[in-house]
């Protein structure tokens, strides 16, 4: 059974007594009415050190790097039109894989040359971040984004991180007003 989350609740990734393994991290967004038809919306995933900084550019995981060098951050693929019921983006964690060094990982979602074409989240409705565990395709949790985020173009949705050798999950639902390229130099 799924669990709605508030912005900055945080959950355990412990399910009846044992740890989920596999997850997919599924973002998902909607024009409003007054949207312009040409926006490309970018899930992305970085994994971080306990300083919240990257170890390298390798850890920034989105339509250009689908990837972690682990495998254990991978990014489906990038939807260009965001059209559909569900999930637009997805990315698949193998938490047993993640590197001792990456102690949180940052989902977030992303305007493709947002400044450039003058575009920001406020033309978005039903926003969302949900956690499904891989192996059994429940969906865990799920933190719709009801935020207004007008005049931001990237936004901090959730993320994962290691507390006492256990995984949790929390709900951010941060704007940003840095594009993706210059939200990762705050993280070199």
């Amino acid at each position: 059974m799924s669990v709605n989350l508030q912005k900055g609740q945080r959950v355990s990734l412990v399910k009846d007594a044992n740890p989920v393994k596999n997850l997919i991290v599924g973002l998902g967004w909607d024009m409003n009415k007054l949207g312009k038809k040409n926006y490309d919306l970018d899930a992305f995933a970085i994994a971080l050190t306990s300083e919240d900084k990257m170890k390298s550019s390798k850890d920034l995981v989105y339509f250009g790097h689908l990837k972690h060098p682990s495998k254990s951050i991978i990014h489906t693929g990038d939807n260009l039109t965001g059209r559909g019921e569900g999930d637009d983006e997805q990315i698949n964690v193998n938490l047993c894989d993640i590197p001792e060094y990456v102690h949180k990982i940052v989902f977030g979602v992303s305007i493709y040359r947002a400044k450039k074409r003058n575009q920001d989240f406020g033309q978005m409705n039903n926003s969302f971040i949900r956690l499904v565990d891989s192996n059994s395709r429940q969906e865990l949790f799920k933190y719709n984004l009801q935020e207004d985020f007008s005049g931001k173009v990237t936004v901090l949705a959730g993320e994962i991180y290691r507390r006492n050798n256990e995984w949790k999950f929390n709900a951010l639902g941060i704007g940003q007003n840095e594009e993706l390229h210059e939200l990762t130099d705050i993280y070199r």
